[in-house]
């Protein structure tokens, strides 16, 4: 059996201030970081999805931080996830 060799792409995209690492998966899809929000990751089929599904995990994020009182970067303060 042979393996195919998929190298996987990192990119980064930025909208409305925030940076987002995209990285092509060998198997498909992408995985999505936010680096300004340590351990925000999220997944998507295509990088749609990987868009929207990291919106979710941001919202998240942001919910802990505040209960937890973890200090939110500026950019993310007055965010509106939908603009995104």
């Amino acid at each position: 059996m042979e393996k195919i060799n998929k190298k996987s792409k990192v990119f980064q995209v930025i909208r409305n201030g925030i940076v987002f690492e995209l990285q092509s998966e060998p198997e498909g899809g992408y995985t999505i970081v936010v680096p300004s929000l340590p351990g925000c990751i999220s997944y998507g089929n295509t990088f749609e999805q990987a868009i929207e599904m990291i919106k979710d995990a941001m919202a998240g994020w942001l919910e802990v931080a505040r209960k937890e009182g973890i200090p939110i970067p500026e950019q993310f303060e007055s965010l509106q996830l939908a603009a995104i």
